[in-house]
This record gives C-alpha cells, structure tokens and sequence, in this order.
C-alpha cells in the first residue's frame, strides 16, 4: 500500500523570496500589538485581577444593565457583569469582601437573594475570589515564568548551536508571544493562569519548530560550502516542511475540536494555543530562518575540519528537493 504523502519529495518552494513581505507584516502586527497592549491593555481574569466572581446560569436570556443595578442592590460592592459563553449564563465580578471565607459565602448569599428576585430558578455554577495581593503575586510569576522560559531556550540554543541561532530563536519567540498577547488584547478575552500556561506551550512549540529548521540549516551549512545562503536556507525549509505540517496539522485538529466542544472554561487556552501553532510554524520559517542571513551566517561561518563528501557540493540559487 502506497503511503500518503502530504508533501512531496520534489517540493521546492522558494519561501526566502516572500522574506522581506513576512518580516514586513510581521512588524506592522508586532507594533499593533504593542499599541493594543499599551492602550487597552488584557482582560485580566479574577486570576490576576483580584476579587470575587459569580457565574450565574438563569432560566432565560437576561438583560445586563437592568441585572448589574440589581446585583448592585446587595450592597458588596460595584459590579462588572457579562455574558459567559450563552445569553443565559452571565459572569459577575465584585471587589474581594474583606474578610475570611466566611465573608465571601455572606457576599455570595447577598447577591444570589438579589439575583433570585429577578429569576428565582437562577444557578449559581461557579464561585472564585482572589485577593489582591495574591492577584499581584501571580502576575509576577506568570510574567516571570514566560521571560525565564524564552531566555532559558536561547541560552541553550546558543549553546547548542551558534550566538546566531539563539538571537534567531529568541526574536521569533517574541515574536509569537507578542502576537498572541496582541490578539488577546483585541478581542478582550479573559486572559488568566489557563492562557499563561497556553503561552508557555507555545513557547515549547515554536522552540522545536525552529530547532528542527536550525539543525537542517547546521548540516546543509557544513554539507554544501559553495551554495548561495538564500537557496540553503530554502533547501533546509523545504526538507523540513513535511514534518512541520504534519506535526501542525494533527495539533490544529485537535485544539479545533476543543475550541468547538471544550466549553468556556477551556476556549480561551484552546484559541490561544490554536493561534500560537499557526503563529509559530510561520515564524520558524518566515523570522527564524531569515535572521540567519541578515546576522552574516553563510556556508563558510562554521567551517569545521570535516569536509562533505565528495560530489556533495550544491551551486545554484534554486537547488532540487532531496529525501532529508
């Protein structure tokens, strides 16, 4: 039985062509996600926010101004209200009740008597409270835990590779948790503790993405001393390219079906990681690998005492596929 090839042996596309577009976009995204931040800044969950929150199911679709002026009659403070995942079901936010336990469960009893007034079959489903001080702690850490991942893989890289290839490998990485953190920033998801540990997969994902592409462009680099710098680095994508899309394409599938059916509680984890594969396969192709060039690596950078072997040498701007 023949087996299914999603890309072709004789694939040879000159990805390095659209370089100077990629990185254009790529720029223009990363400073509209840069205002974005700046300006309107993330939706913080009661993770990181601090305070308490409510998720309210009722019998029917509510109206929620007429409900924030009810909930507000409890008298525990201002309330933001809004819609979680159906017109019926409404999340409520309320400043943490000082006090222990015992005062979160009185602000809760208060409100639901008030909720109860306008649906007396009204469920409460969910209850959180964070305090502040515990909010500010989490931010710090979340924070703190994204910056010393992505340092921590470009030192290996640099390590394992070239100073060129960790600046390369640490640029795409801001790159993608500059864009995803943008997208966040736009469409006022919540961002909280499930979309940091998105954030962090990503980084894992794109870093072998890209380790991947790097290693490939290492052994054409010492294979073929006299090739043009452009037409290896397309070589290396495109011998890489079955395994990138493969690899994508089951991690689409999957994070699809949890985006579909996972519920509200994991959509926000699921659209962050789905964006973050799209946004890391193209970055390892399209940032990754074109730094290299405008940071002066060439076939004869790394030159070690081992030589080719003999035939192996590749001159050309657009060389033919071959089997990685």
């Amino acid at each position: 039985m023949k087996l299914l090839k999603l890309v072709p042996d004789s694939t040879n596309i000159p990805f390095l062509r659209f370089r100077m577009v990629a990185v254009g976009l790529s720029i223009l995204l990363l400073l509209g996600s840069v205002a974005l931040l700046a300006t309107r800044g993330l939706n913080f969950g009661v993770d990181f926010a601090g305070g308490l929150m409510i998720e309210a199911q009722f019998s029917k679709p509510q109206q929620l101004e007429p409900l924030r002026r009810t909930v507000n009659q409890a008298a525990v403070g201002e309330a933001a209200l809004q819609t979680f995942g159906a017109p019926d079901t409404v999340l409520i936010r309320l400043p943490t009740p000082p006090g222990d336990a015992d005062a979160v469960d009185a602000a809760v009893q208060k409100v639901l008597a008030e909720l109860r007034k306008v649906d007396a079959q009204v469920d409460i489903r969910r209850v959180e409270s964070v305090s502040g001080k515990v909010s500010r702690e989490l931010v710090r850490d979340g924070a703190l835990a994204i910056l010393f991942a992505m340092l921590g893989i470009s030192i290996y890289i640099w390590l394992r590779f070239e100073w060129q290839f960790g600046v390369g490998a640490l640029i795409a990485l801001i790159h993608d948790v500059g864009l995803t953190m943008g997208f966040f920033a736009l469409t006022r998801l919540e961002f909280n503790l499930n979309t940091v540990a998105a954030i962090l997969t990503i980084v894992g994902y794109s870093l072998n993405d890209t380790i991947v592409v790097y290693d490939r462009i290492r052994e054409n680099l010492r294979k073929y001393r006299k090739m043009d710098m452009a037409s290896l680095l397309d070589l290396s994508v495109n011998e890489t390219l079955a395994r990138t899309i493969v690899t994508s394409l089951t991690m689409v599938l999957a994070l699809g079906a949890l985006v579909l059916f996972g519920g509200q509680v994991l959509f926000g984890f699921s659209v962050a990681m789905l964006l973050g594969i799209v946004i890391g396969t193209y970055s390892s192709i399209f940032i990754a690998a074109p730094l290299l060039i405008w940071m002066g690596v060439g076939p004869h950078s790394f030159v070690t005492k081992e030589a080719g072997p003999a035939g192996a040498e590749r001159v050309g701007s657009r060389p033919a596929r071959e089997r990685p």
